[in-house]
């Protein structure tokens, strides 16, 4: 199973290689890159979300932190070869859902996934997420169970609701 998809680093070679170049060190720091997206053509925005692996809230020092880091690094390696603009983030309440764990993770929240091709006639599915069992995501929407293959699941977030609130306010 591959770990990441749809608008996620999967899709852009670019964006894995980046990924691959910052991920042993944002490791080592205690982070963990939950997305990272390269957008625009003249000057190009990388966008690195991450998150603490201690699961406790991302700072504005956390992000300077990532920041630094990253410039140094990519300073070095040159992977984009134009001028770019950084910026480091970090997942929010209504995250995407981007590795096969936030499936578990998040499981019982409300989630809006898509697909790239329809399946059952959809490609827009809302529901309560049940979680991931193998290869296959399942979530709960009004038309009952629904398994969507997790390679299939072009984007996924989570939905703001209530219940997310309660929950981010707790930690």
């Amino acid at each position: 199973m591959s770990e990441r998809h749809g608008d996620h680093v999967g899709t852009n070679p670019a964006a894995l290689q980046i990924e691959r170049l910052l991920q042993p060190s944002l490791d080592a720091m205690g982070y963990e890159i939950v997305r990272i997206l390269i957008m625009g053509k003249h000057t190009p925005t990388l966008q690195i979300m991450a998150e603490r692996k201690d699961g406790q809230t991302m700072t504005v020092e956390d992000c300077a932190d990532i920041s630094r880091q990253v410039s140094a690094v990519l300073d070095v390696e040159d992977p984009i070869s134009s001028a770019y603009t950084l910026e480091v983030s970090s997942p929010g309440i209504d995250r995407p859902l981007t590795r096969p764990k936030d499936y578990q993770r998040f499981a019982g929240y409300e989630a809006r996934l898509e697909t790239r091709q329809p399946i059952d006639g959809r490609r827009k599915f809302t529901g309560k997420l049940l979680g991931i069992e193998g290869e296959v995501v399942k979530l709960k929407d009004e038309a009952g169970e629904v398994a969507l293959p997790y390679d299939a699941i072009q984007k996924a977030r989570l939905v703001l609701t209530d219940e997310l609130l309660r929950q981010a306010a707790k930690h």
